[in-house]
């Protein structure tokens, strides 16, 4: 059966498409999050996180120590924090954090890996100023999905402690887009199509090797990573790579947890607003986080 709310969201879609123009792309972006207030009693309040712009929303549920590093979508060229901030203040409210919504730098001005060195800045600005790994969750919307596993990876590389968890929602982890669900699911989703994504790769990648596991993570040895939360929709060409991505990490021995959402399409938690089912992935994601944080200890 159809999902009403989300018929809605479609409607609203087809009423603004996509614009070749890169700025009128990024405002239409942000136009979207415009259309949606912040949660009553959320604090926002900008901040340099080393050397990386940055904005906190605070809840008055949230415990200061732990902290959720959101990555907004927008296939590395678009998105803001400004155009997920809603959905971002929700997300800290329903994990009782601090959000730490990253305005990480964008493709082609800055392409790869300008958005990867922004968010491994970001996350040692955290621990520089005391929170604990534990205490640090990973949040990424299809681009930021990919960059958040990313960066895990990188981390992991480098030696240094890992966050408590990641929840990905509708993560873009493979830049080759070689997904079966790219043909099978085109007719569905009324936002991403291949070439499309074949353009944005291209820009991100700027010449880097598709395969590159930090480019697409899908091809990256997942061992050694925290609990990943996958969020992922029916009615999305992206939905194999999130099949894929759950496939890799279990058995990888990373305990993983894939939620496939009935009649959703991409990035339906920014829409949470208008639409229920959007309300129940946040819930459930706030409460993985909360639940890891909490085994943490204090």
């Amino acid at each position: 059966m159809a999902n009403a709310e989300i018929d809605v969201i479609r409607s609203l879609l087809a009423s603004a498409p996509r614009p070749a123009d890169l700025a009128e792309r990024r405002a239409r972006m942000d136009g979207f999050g415009a259309r949606y207030t912040v949660p009553d009693g959320v604090r926002v309040e900008p901040v340099d996180a080393g050397g990386v712009a940055a904005e906190w929303t605070v809840s008055p549920e949230a415990d200061p120590s732990r902290v959720v590093i959101f990555l907004h979508g927008g296939g590395y060229i678009s998105g803001s924090i400004a155009s997920h901030r809603h959905m971002v203040a929700q997300l800290g409210r329903e994990a009782r954090a601090r959000t730490l919504a990253l305005g990480y730098r964008l493709a082609p001005e800055h392409p790869f890996p300008a958005a990867l060195e922004d968010t491994l800045a970001a996350y040692r600005f955290l621990l520089a100023q005391g929170i604990k790994p534990e205490h640090i969750a990973f949040c990424g919307e299809s681009a930021g999905g990919g960059l958040a596993l990313a960066a895990m990876v990188s981390l992991r590389d480098a030696g240094d402690p890992l966050p408590a968890c990641a929840l990905l929602s509708s993560p873009w982890v493979d830049l080759e887009q070689t997904g079966a669900t790219m043909q099978t699911k085109a007719a569905v989703d009324p936002l991403i199509q291949k070439p499309y994504l074949d353009d944005l790769a291209a820009q991100y990648r700027h010449g880097a090797d598709a395969r590159n596991p930090l480019v697409s993570p899908l091809y990256a040895d997942l061992r050694g990573l925290p609990p990943l939360l996958v969020h992922v929709g029916t009615a999305e060409t992206l939905l194999y790579d999130s099949i894929r991505l759950a496939a890799a990490a279990g058995s990888a021995d990373v305990r993983v947890t894939l939620d496939i959402w009935p009649d959703m399409i991409h990035a339906f938690t920014l829409f949470y607003q208008q639409v229920s089912v959007g309300r129940q992935a946040l819930t459930q994601a706030g409460a993985f986080i909360r639940k890891l944080a909490e085994n943490a200890g204090p």
